[in-house]
């Protein structure tokens, strides 16, 4: 199969690290959002839901699809490979788990906050459905920064050696 030229490769590299960044700083953003702000009304709790929920949709997502999207033509078109390095690997299974989990799980708990604030304001608070997403959000957002930033490691450290063929 024929593959990206050296320039092709570094328009390719821009693209891919334009992606990350966005997928990268939308977790970051989400993660402190959720531990620092709080709310003295409910239309600052509603505020504040809405937000993450639009940091989720035109942040995140985004990212997510353009890094998974870029680095798919990576493993194709370039001499990486899908299996050669065992780091490339890695940062596929975290990819595929994060947008499965982001899918699935992050993101209906991140989508059913705002409308139960909207409807009952700071009383969300003791709402079941909004403390159970509220708690998932508390556990599994800065996990997920974490796998989002070991992935980045990788990315620049290049960990393992090469897969003999």
């Amino acid at each position: 199969m024929k593959k990206f030229s050296a320039q092709g490769q570094k328009w390719l590299k821009c693209f891919h690290l334009v992606f990350v960044s966005l997928w990268v700083s939308g977790v970051v953003t989400i993660t402190l959002m959720i531990f620092i702000m709080k709310a003295s009304d409910g239309m600052e709790l509603y505020g504040i839901d809405i937000s993450k929920k639009f940091v989720d949709d035109f942040i995140i997502i985004p990212g997510a699809i353009g890094s998974s999207i870029t680095g798919l033509l990576y493993s194709i078109f370039t001499k990486w490979g899908w299996f050669k390095h065992k780091w490339i690997t890695v940062k596929w299974v975290i990819t595929l788990f994060g947008m499965v989990f982001g899918t699935f799980f992050l993101g209906p708990w991140l989508n059913a906050m705002p409308p139960i604030s909207m409807t009952k304001g700071l009383a969300a608070l003791s709402d079941t459905t909004y403390m159970h997403s509220q708690q998932m959000l508390y556990i599994w957002t800065p996990l997920t920064l974490a796998l989002v930033l070991f992935a980045l490691f990788i990315s620049v450290l290049k960990p393992w050696r090469k897969r003999k063929a």
